[in-house]
């Protein structure tokens, strides 16, 4: 398809009928699809397959989702609507619409998560003997223990602030725990405001146990705020409080950094960083006790309305519960453990990586497979003397990691090290500035990619002097190179020495520390320079395939699929009788099963045990067939970001990855599958069928 023809597409389905393309109908809007995707998520907190504690976490990686939801998603639809800026996106919604139906679906949503809170895992968990006891709850001892923890390690630290003229109402952080107090009576100073505040210390941990010789069976909390609010008259000596309750505040956390406008970038980052602490007001969340008069007080100081209140039954910053699982020692309420597998060419621990990778190319496929050959690559290349130098992108690593440790002794042992940090990883920019300096200080050479482009690709490539010639290695992924998410997510990771692969990378990090016009690359498709008009003739090909007889076959397995002129060509491909099968995690705005239009696509969405992350391209008549990438398909990643997608040459690999998809394409257990109308159900195995989990089918063929 050519793509400057895409804008006004248009598709005969009989002599009298035409059907446009580019029509609202056909598209679904993005925000909502996220909204779909934490929806999901929330399901899995309810699955009885699941262990206790999996469970649990479920629920808090929900609500950590809504955070970020709130924080980025709809607080840039309110900008938009405040400042006037509002535009129509191509499924013909208004900001203020989006808003509007998104306030409907999220209220439902908070109901369920503290239903199944209350209601489902609280009592199933005290039942296995997890307890997070109320005040009601205690006995002597534990209120006795905990007037002592009150006093002893909360009260000191406790800034509580009666509002007077003296006191404005003060600038709370993002998402901290607060109380709003009412009062009666005068202070030593006679003021009588009636009102007060207090912020809960954030050095303070939000869930404490319980001692063990006082609740001698199984294992048992109290909630900071459970303290604060039982002994909140201690904090106002002579006062009577008539009302505690808590609320929380989430502000808009998306950086206004227009890095065209700044000299340095880090220095304007710093700068950034704290201000997101306070930025707008986007939500406001409260204790469902608390009264008209107190709520109508906080909606004023933050200009919200209704729409934006949320009232909960239960703590407001439910998010750090998290603790509770890593609190525990109780491996009969978590999945089983698993260690991941080493390919068998890399087992022996004297191995050279480099003869491995110059005799094959190797695949690994995360969490199933280790992320330890990636470290060892770079430990090997740190200590060994034919390692001239190493250039590396890094987007989430981790300021304290063994890639980071690597990287340091190459620099001090004087290698060329050249590192491409992106700053601006959202919620990591803090510890990727920590980091820069850190290789900075070491020797390394760091730049923070290219302004006005996100440097998201994953890419290493160490040159060695081998005889009287120099030998390039490359490391490509789908994912960052971070071994905590190298635990819970799925990507797919390439070593090899491809002579091509090596020099195309080689030509993209010299685009991305130096100057000059994009240079030609062989194998790699890159963005924003090739990325989206290859995948587009791809699908085309594979189009023009199908209208010649032939057997078409697309298979896109990303985090999401919002880029209207991919989504334009892959209606046209299926319009042709191309088969389209679609792994898309998230945010998904084609909307399959239009008669029609997306007959021959069907969409669906894996949620599971581990985070779905790795992104594949299969086209079933390209040479080669498969290629994986940094890279979703969104326009921001395929137009603003510096993205790689790589070519799998080996035959070998590819029928590996063919497979591997066909496992999701199976899945009847944790897969969900989306209709034309937006909504999403879940598959389940049919009467005479298995239950087929690809996780678990992953787990048990790869892992050890």
């Amino acid at each position: 398809m050519n793509e400057s023809s895409s804008n006004n597409i248009t598709q005969k389905t009989t002599e009298k009928e035409e059907i446009n393309l580019n029509s609202s109908e056909y598209f679904i809007n993005r925000h909502i699809g996220l909204m779909q995707f934490n929806l999901r998520v929330l399901e899995q907190a309810l699955n009885e397959d699941y262990p206790l504690l999996e469970r649990f976490q479920f629920l808090m990686i929900f609500n950590s989702n809504m955070d970020e939801f709130f924080e980025i998603r709809l607080a840039g639809l309110r900008r938009q609507v405040s400042f006037a800026r509002e535009t129509v996106s191509t499924d013909g919604m208004r900001p203020q619409d989006v808003l509007h139906i998104l306030s409907e679906q999220i209220k439902l949503a908070m109901e369920k998560q503290y239903h199944i809170l209350n209601d489902v895992l609280l009592p199933t968990l005290n039942r296995n003997r997890v307890r997070i006891l109320n005040q009601q709850d205690w006995n002597k001892s534990v209120a006795k223990w905990a007037e002592e923890y009150f006093r002893n390690q909360v009260m000191p630290i406790i800034s509580p602030i009666g509002l007077d003229p003296a006191h404005p109402f003060p600038r709370l952080v993002n998402k901290s725990l607060n109380f709003i107090v009412s009062l009666e009576g005068k202070d030593a100073f006679g003021r009588d405001s009636g009102m007060a505040i207090v912020p809960a210390p954030r050095s303070l941990p939000r869930l404490i146990r319980i001692p063990d010789e006082l609740c001698s069976d199984g294992d048992n909390f109290v909630l900071l705020s459970s303290l604060i609010e039982t002994h909140i008259d201690d904090l106002f000596n002579g006062m009577t409080t008539t009302g505690c309750f808590q609320f929380r505040i989430t502000r808009d956390a998306d950086l206004d950094l227009n890095a065209a406008e700044v000299e340095d970038i880090a220095r304007a980052l710093r700068g950034e960083l704290h201000s997101r602490r306070f930025g707008s007001a986007v939500r406001l969340e409260v204790d469902e006790q608390c009264p008209e008069d107190l709520v109508s007080f906080l909606l004023d100081q933050y200009n919200l309305t209704e729409d934006e209140l949320y009232r909960v039954d239960g703590p407001v910053n439910l998010g750090r519960m998290m603790q509770l699982t890593s609190m525990l020692d109780r491996p009969d309420l978590n999945f089983p453990p698993f260690t991941p597998s080493i390919p068998k060419q890399l087992r022996d621990k004297d191995v050279s990586m480099f003869d491995v990778m110059r005799k094959e190319d190797i695949l690994l496929k995360y969490p199933f497979e280790s992320f330890t050959p990636i470290i060892d690559l770079l430990r090997q290349a740190a200590k060994d003397p034919d390692v001239l130098s190493i250039k590396m992108t890094l987007y989430r690593t981790g300021a304290s990691s063994e890639i980071v440790d690597a990287l340091l002794e190459s620099a001090r042992a004087g290698k060329e090290v050249t590192v491409v940090i992106e700053l601006r990883a959202r919620f990591d920019e803090e510890e990727n500035l920590q980091l820069a300096t850190q290789l900075q200080e070491a020797g390394a050479v760091v730049t923070y990619g290219v302004v006005g482009f996100k440097t998201h690709a994953k890419a290493l490539l160490i040159v060695r002097r081998e005889g009287t010639q120099l030998r390039r290695y490359v490391h490509l992924g789908t994912g960052n190179y971070h071994s905590g998410n190298a635990r819970i997510y799925t990507d797919y990771s390439l070593l090899t020495s491809d002579p091509d692969l090596s020099s195309d990378v080689h030509k993209i990090f010299q685009q991305l520390t130096g100057m000059g016009k994009a240079e030609r690359i062989k194998k790699l498709f890159s963005a924003p320079f090739t990325l989206k008009k290859n995948l587009l003739r791809l699908i085309e090909a594979e189009a023009e395939a199908a209208r010649e007889g032939k057997e078409a076959h697309i298979i896109i397995k990303v985090n999401a699929l919002t880029e209207p002129k991919i989504i334009l060509a892959l209606y046209e491909a299926s319009i042709a009788g191309v088969t389209i099968d679609l792994i898309i995690r998230g945010m998904c705005c084609l909307r399959p099963g239009v008669p029609g239009v997306s007959e021959n696509i069907k969409v669906r969405s894996i949620v599971g045990r581990f985070l779905e992350h790795s992104r594949v391209y299969y086209f079933l008549n390209a040479a080669p067939h498969i290629y994986c990438a940094s890279a979703d398909a969104m326009e921001r990643n395929l137009m603003h970001r510096v993205e790689i997608c790589f070519p799998i040459l080996s035959a070998r690999l590819q029928a590996r990855i063919r497979n591997d998809l066909q496992i999701y394409l199976t899945d009847n257990y944790q897969s969900w599958e989306l209709q034309s109308d937006g909504n999403y159900i879940l598959n389940t195995p049919g009467k005479d069928e298995y239950q087929r989990a690809a996780q678990a089918i992953l787990l048990e063929k790869l892992a050890d």
